[in-house]
């Protein structure tokens, strides 16, 4: 079924056509930002705490620079901020040469698991002749004793 389309006159007497996503208003602009930057009061209980904190600050520099207030010296991390960054960076994302040996271990760990199944399907492959005579024998016995069975019956009766 299809959406309904309406049709509204302009200013100049003319029929436009509004689809049904348009309006036939114009909508008020969103609000501008204010030039100057605001700063929340620390000890209004209804304040949000992400605004009492320094990415705040760094947000509120970023958008008015200078006029912010805001220290530029105090956007940057400390010497301990920066030696704790580091060490995470550390644990969390290894060198190069780390990946390339733990990638190393993983290939030969895959390449051992593989020689190992090959080994594995070699003994079972040179075996496969006596399993095959095994299992003919077997076959045979059961068709000799089903056999035997069926000439006893007939003896039987």
């Amino acid at each position: 079924m299809a959406a309904p389309v309406r049709q509204n006159r302009s200013l100049l007497g003319w029929v436009t056509t509004l689809g049904p996503g348009s309006r036939g208003y114009r909508a008020p602009p969103p609000p501008r930002r204010s030039r100057e930057p605001w700063w929340p009061d620390p000890d209004d209980p209804l304040t949000p705490r992400w605004q009492l904190g320094p990415r705040y600050a760094a947000k509120q520099f970023a958008r008015h620079g200078a006029a912010s207030g805001v220290d530029p010296g105090s956007l940057w991390p400390s010497r301990e901020q920066l030696l704790e960054l580091e060490a995470e960076e550390r644990e969390w994302y290894p060198s190069l040469a780390v990946m390339q040996e733990s990638l190393r271990v993983q290939q030969l760990a895959e390449e051992q698991k593989r020689q190992a199944r090959e080994q594995l399907i070699e003994e079972c492959m040179a075996k496969m002749p006596q399993m095959i005579e095994n299992w003919r024998r077997q076959q045979q016995a059961r068709r000799e004793k089903a056999q035997a069975d069926k000439e006893r019956r007939a003896r039987l009766q």
